[in-house]
């Protein structure tokens, strides 16, 4: 079992890591993040134990976690902080009670994930994804729809940012992703890695609902507002959903799940 702390004094030097959460989240942590919340953190030790730094708790969750701590690697530190004592460290109200630091994984180059895949894959490319909420929403349908892979362009913001785990309820925390460098060719990567894209478009002649997906298939998602590029939008397949009321876009993490779940079930 993991060896436990307690902590009565906000400026012991073995929470530091948990201090300040909301500035240091702002410039970064250097391979390191910050996962909140009972239901993440049982995600994290299920899906990556060996990436578990340390945890921060309210002693009175002690019990309820017992079966979490037991799949933990033995020398990962507990620090048991009452709830005025874990809002002075971190620097907010935490009504969850409940602090991970976690280790980001191995960056693996976009071509290497995507060749690796087996030969039935489906995986999603973001482009100018800025928003943290519609990032975890997105990596929550991925994970629910079996998603084998998000590869993210360099306008992304983080998947690995506090609020996006928390709203991917963990997810964005297992399911492999790879980051593109600014001007990398995403056509070019899809190609030479057998994926089809899949562009989604108010302008498209071809209905979601009567696609039929090719073994290897690419979602490709755009920020709300300027979408996806002309260039990767004529590289691509073109797809459209069709709406009531004169609506022609929806949010972008409802249409991943949309789109995700009628390739998935396409798929079987």
């Amino acid at each position: 079992m993991p060896q436990f702390h307690v902590v009565t004094d906000p400026d012991d030097p073995a929470v530091a890591p948990f201090r300040a959460i909301k500035e240091r989240d702002l410039v970064g942590r250097e391979g390191l993040f910050i996962a909140e919340g009972e239901t993440v953190l049982r995600a994290f030790v299920r899906d990556a134990p060996e990436r578990v730094v340390s945890l921060m708790i309210d002693p009175k969750r002690k019990d309820k976690l017992a079966d979490v701590f037991a799949g933990l690697p033995e020398d990962v530190p507990i620090h048991l902080a009452d709830q005025a004592v874990v809002d002075a460290i971190a620097g907010f109200h935490l009504h969850r009670g409940v602090l991970a630091v976690g280790r980001k994984p191995d960056p693996i180059p976009a071509r290497a994930l995507l060749a690796g895949l087996p030969a039935r894959a489906i995986v999603l490319v973001l482009c100018g994804i800025a928003n943290h909420d519609n990032m975890g929403g997105i990596y929550r349908n991925a994970a629910a729809f079996g998603v084998d892979a998000v590869i993210l362009d360099a306008d992304c913001c983080d998947p690995l940012y506090r609020k996006a785990i928390r709203v991917s309820v963990g997810a964005a925390l297992s399911i492999p992703t790879a980051k593109l460098e600014r001007g990398e060719d995403i056509a070019g990567l899809l190609a030479a890695t057998g994926f089809e894209g899949l562009a989604l478009s108010p302008s498209a002649t071809e209905i979601l609902a009567r696609l039929k997906p090719a073994p290897r298939t690419a979602v490709l998602l755009g920020a709300e507002g300027p979408g996806l590029t002309p260039e990767v939008m004529a590289s691509a397949r073109t797809i459209g959903i069709p709406m009531a009321g004169g609506f022609d876009s929806l949010n972008v993490a409802t249409t991943s799940g949309i789109v995700l779940h009628h390739l998935r079930f396409a798929e079987g």
